[in-house]
């Protein structure tokens, strides 16, 4: 076994016991899910945003998204609007619903990660995050898959 496999295993539980945490209470406390708050937060946070803009950023199928957002929808947090210059597709804009059940929600999310990471020194977090970002980055560039790397990508 390499180095990186137990790394990875531990990456893996806590987000998985960091995730259930923060989702539990989020359900409790605000009735929606942090799959479904993430969702809010990107729409919020990008200008004109679109399904393909949410499914770039958690790296998530079109299908899965869409559906999610059809979820949305019905819950009376999103809105599907026409694109203004382009009116095949649609922008996706939070309601007054939604930009209140974000509001709401965010304070939960945040005290609750304060919560968990309590034990852990600021400067480990520091690291732990520059850490994340930097692997983050090159994973999303792609660099993962090219020739010589370990994994020729997709046959």
């Amino acid at each position: 076994m390499s180095h990186v496999t137990p790394i990875f295993t531990d990456l893996v539980r806590v987000e998985t016991r960091l995730y259930n945490a923060v989702n539990a209470r989020l359900r409790a406390e605000q009735g929606l899910g942090l799959g479904q708050f993430e969702f809010l937060e990107i729409i919020d946070r990008v200008p004109g945003c679109r399904v393909l803009d949410i499914v770039n950023e958690l790296a998530i199928t079109v299908g899965a998204v869409s559906k999610a957002i059809d979820r949305l929808v019905t819950a009376g947090w999103c809105l599907r609007v026409a694109h203004p210059q382009d009116r095949r597709s649609s922008v996706l804009r939070l309601t007054s619903e939604g930009e209140k059940r974000l509001a709401a929600s965010r304070p939960v999310v945040e005290s609750e990660l304060l919560s968990l990471t309590a034990a852990v020194p600021a400067d480990d977090l520091t690291r732990t995050a520059s850490t994340l970002a930097a692997l983050r980055a090159t994973l999303e560039a792609g660099a993962h898959s090219r020739p010589g790397r370990g994994d020729a990508g997709p046959a």
